[in-house]
C-alpha cells in the first residue's frame, strides 16, 4: 500500500509475514533459510508507529545500512546477515512487486535473534543524560562528576536494553541482567563487537563531518549454523538506530541539531508538553514541514557519509 508515494505496508506473495515498527519481514522459500526484509516508510517514535509516513525513508535507510554492513564486513569486524539487495533474487514476485521493493529490500540470513538491544553510547545525551543527572551513572556504569549534556564520554559505554514488542518500551538493563537472559559468554562477545563497530564507525563518520553520539545493534545466530557465533542483523548505523550530529554544530552543554529522527522526537515532545499527546498509541499526524525536514536530514546523513 502506498500513500502519497510512501510505501506504508507491503503484501508480497511470500510466507511468514511479520510486521515490525518499520519493516515487513517475509520468509523466502527454499534453502538455506533467508528472509526478505522490506524497509517501509513508516516511522516510529517512543515505540509508537506514527500515522504519517515519510516518503522515501525506507530506501534511504536501506542504502545507508547496506553501505555500513558492507563496510563492517570489509573491515573484518563481524559477519553480517546481508546476502543481497536485489529483488530479482527473490523467487515468485511479480514485476510490480519488484518495482515496489526496489531499493528498500534486504535479503538476509534467517537467524535466531539474541533478545538484547546492544546499545553503545559515546556521548551523554537522551535517557543517559537524564539518568546521569539523577545518579551520576548510566545503566549502572559510574561516570565522572561534572559532565554536561552532550559531553563526549571518556570512552564509549555498552548499555544493553531489552527488546520490546511493538507498542511496548525497551528497558535499559545492566550487563549482568543481559548476561542472565542471553548468556555471559554471548554478551561479552556482543559487548566487545558492538564497542568495536561503534568506535571504528564513529571514526569513519567524524572524518566526514558526522558525530555518531550513540547507536544500537542487533545480533542473531544463523539458523543454518546453530553453533556459530552471532552475526550482525537488522540495520546498522542508520538515522533510525543512531543519533547523528553535524560535527560543525557540536557544542557540549546542549543537544545539537541532528540528522536523525530526534528531530521528530523533539516535535512530539513539544506536543507532550502542551498536553496534546501522551506517548501512547495512536500517535499524532506529522505536519508536512516536519516530514520534509526529517527526510532532508536523512538525505544529508547519507550524502555526508557515502556521497
Amino acid at each position: 500500500m502506498t500513500t502519497l508515494n510512501a510505501v506504508v505496508e507491503t503484501a508480497l506473495p511470500l510466507p511468514g509475514l511479520r510486521r515490525g515498527k518499520v519493516r515487513d519481514v517475509y520468509t523466502i522459500p527454499g534453502s538455506p533459510p533467508r528472509l526478505a526484509i522490506v524497509a517501509t516508510d513508516r516511522l516510529s517514535a517512543f515505540d509508537v508507529v506514527l500515522p504519517t509516513a515519510l516518503p522515501g525513508k525506507g530506501r534511504l535507510l536501506t542504502e545507508i545500512s547496506t553501505r555500513w554492513l558492507t563496510w563492517i564486513e570489509e573491515q573484518g569486524l563481524v559477519a553480517t546477515h546481508l546476502v543481497s539487495t536485489d529483488p530479482a533474487d527473490i523467487p515468485g514476485l511479480t514485476d510490480a512487486d519488484r518495482r515496489l521493493i526496489e531499493g528498500r529490500v534486504t535479503i538476509g540470513r534467517a537467524c535466531r535473534v539474541v533478545p538484547i538491544e546492544c546499545v553503545v553510547r559515546g556521548y551523554l545525551v537522551g535517557s543517559g543524560w537524564n539518568e546521569y543527572q539523577q545518579s551520576g551513572s548510566v545503566c549502572g556504569i559510574a561516570l565522572p562528576a561534572g559532565l554536561a549534556e552532550a559531553d563526549r564520554l571518556p570512552e564509549p559505554i555498552f548499555t544493553p536494553a531489552t527488546k520490546a514488542e511493538q507498542g511496548a518500551h525497551d528497558e535499559n538493563i545492566s550487563f549482568e541482567r543481559a548476561s542472565a537472559l542471553a548468556g555471559e559468554g554471548v554478551m561479552t562477545r556482543l559487548r566487545d563487537v558492538s564497542l568495536e563497530i561503534y568506535t571504528r564507525g564513529a571514526e569513519f563518520a567524524r572524518a566526514r563531518g558526522v558525530i555518531i553520539a550513540d547507536t544500537k545493534f542487533e545480533f542473531g545466530v544463523p539458523l543454518d549454523e546453530p553453533h556459530a557465533d552471532p552475526i550482525l542483523i537488522d540495520e546498522a548505523l542508520t538515522p533510525d538506530s543512531s543519533r547523528f550530529w553535524p560535527a560543525e554544530d557540536y557544542r557540549p552543554g546542549s543537544s545539537p541539531p541532528s540528522f536523525d529522527k530526534q528531530y521528530v522526537r523533539d516535535y512530539l515532545l513539544g506536543l507532550v508538553r502542551q498536553g496534546r499527546w501522551d506517548k501512547t498509541d495512536p500517535g499524532p499526524e506529522l505536519p508536512a514541514d516536519v516530514v520534509a525536514d526529517t527526510i532532508s536530514r536523512y538525505e544529508e546523513a547519507r550524502r555526508r557519509l557515502f556521497g
